[in-house]
C-alpha cells in the first residue's frame, strides 16, 4: 500500500469512529492544524456537527478570528464562549500542573455548551504524537470523558498536515500555537497584564514576518524565540531597531533572543 492509500485508509478509519460516537457530535474548536482538519472529518462523518471555540485572556485573538473563519468555510456551526481566567481554579498562580487545571474548567464549559445544543460527543484534537510529550491537560481530557478521535486513528502530526492539504484547509501548515501563559515562568503570577505584553509582542513579530515565535515573560526581560534559520534576520539592524522600540513600548527594559 503507498502513502496516499495508506492515508485514505486512516481517514476513513477516523470518519468510522467519529460515526461510531453518534449522530451529534462537538469538536472543540481552537482553529488550528488538528482541530480544522478534526471538524472537517466530522462534516463528513456525523449529522449534526458543533464547533466549540473558548476565547479567554490567555488565547490570542487572532486564533479566535482564525477560528470563526475556518467554522465558517466549512459550514459549522459554531459556538464561542468566553472564559475569564480569573473563573479557574490555581490559573493565576501558575503551578506546574496549571494546565490540568485550566483544561478540566474550560472542557467542562464546552461540555456544558454541546449539552445546551444537543450534542451527545465532545472530541478534541490530540493525535496520536501528543501522549509522547508532557501534557497535563490530557489528564483532565480523559477524566471528563471527552474522546480524541484523531488518536484513536493513531493520526499523527504529519500525517494530518497532509491530508489537511489535500482537504485544502488552509490551516496544513500553521505553526503550533501554545496559549499565552506558556510564555511566562512557571511560579510567576499571571496578570492581564502579562498576557497582554505578550500578545502584543507576538502580534508584532508575525508582522514583521516571523511566523513562528515566541515571546517569553521574564519579568522586566523579554526572551524572544524564532525558528534557527531566521535567527539572522533578527540581526539586521532596521529589524533588531524596530523590535527594541517596540518592545519597550509594550513594557519590557531589556530583550534578549534565544540562540537555541
Amino acid at each position: 500500500m503507498n502513502n496516499r492509500d495508506r492515508l485514505d485508509a486512516k481517514l476513513e478509519d477516523l470518519k468510522g469512529i467519529i460515526r461510531g460516537y453518534g449522530n451529534r457530535v462537538a469538536v472543540a474548536f481552537s482553529g488550528g492544524t488538528d482541530s480544522s482538519f478534526l471538524l472537517a472529518a466530522a462534516m463528513e462523518a456525523a449529522e449534526q456537527v458543533l464547533a466549540v471555540t473558548v476565547n479567554a485572556d490567555f488565547i490570542a485573538q487572532s486564533e479566535v478570528d482564525q477560528a470563526s473563519r475556518i467554522a465558517k468555510q466549512l459550514g459549522a456551526d459554531h459556538e464561542i464562549i468566553y472564559v475569564p481566567f480569573t473563573d479557574i481554579e490555581k490559573f493565576a498562580e501558575n503551578p506546574p500542573d496549571r494546565c490540568y487545571f485550566c483544561k478540566l474548567n474550560l472542557f467542562r464549559k464546552v461540555i456544558s455548551t454541546a449539552h445546551q445544543h444537543g450534542m451527545e460527543t465532545v472530541m478534541e484534537g490530540s493525535n496520536a504524537d501528543d501522549p509522547n510529550e508532557h501534557r497535563p491537560g490530557l489528564r483532565a481530557i480523559e477524566e471528563l470523558g471527552v474522546f480524541s478521535p484523531l488518536a484513536e486513528a493513531e493520526l499523527r502530526k504529519s500525517e494530518i498536515r497532509e491530508l489537511s492539504k489535500r482537504m485544502n484547509l488552509p490551516t496544513w501548515d500553521s505553526p503550533d500555537n501554545t496559549c499565552l501563559a506558556t510564555r511566562i515562568r512557571v511560579g510567576d503570577k499571571i496578570t492581564r497584564e502579562k498576557l497582554e505584553m505578550v500578545e502584543e509582542a507576538e502580534d508584532f513579530m508575525r508582522e514583521l514576518g516571523f511566523g513562528l515565535c515566541r515571546v517569553r515573560h521574564h519579568g522586566s526581560l523579554a526572551r524572544i524565540e524564532v525558528a534557527p534559520e531566521k535567527i539572522p534576520d533578527l540581526l539586521d539592524p532596521e529589524i533588531r531597531d524596530k523590535i527594541d522600540r517596540k518592545l519597550s513600548e509594550i513594557g519590557f527594559l531589556y530583550v534578549t533572543v534565544d540562540m537555541e
